[in-house]
């Protein structure tokens, strides 16, 4: 089973960072890049794959994560899609 733990923390130095934990490995950090009203961007250029991780707020008020960065020496992103539901 696959799972990964995330958050955004404000770090002491006042540094605002995005943590990714998959599967119970170690977290890896990716600092905040840019942020406006609809986007926000993290970044790690040391980081394996991904270097970027980014959320924007679509129009319809859908969220959409996405993930991209260069791996094998190939540019590559994944997409993942997200709506708001309610929990029951």
């Amino acid at each position: 089973m696959a799972f990964e733990f995330m958050q955004i923390r404000q770090l002491e130095t006042g540094e605002i960072v995005f943590l990714a934990q998959p599967s119970g490995q170690q977290a890896t950090s990716f600092t905040l890049r840019s942020w406006g009203k609809k986007e926000v961007v993290f970044e790690n250029s040391a980081h394996d794959f991904p270097q970027r991780v980014i959320y924007r707020l679509r129009k319809d008020g859908s969220l959409l994560g996405r993930i991209e960065g260069v791996r094998n020496g190939k540019s590559r992103a994944v997409e993942f899609p997200m709506r708001r539901v309610k929990c029951n």
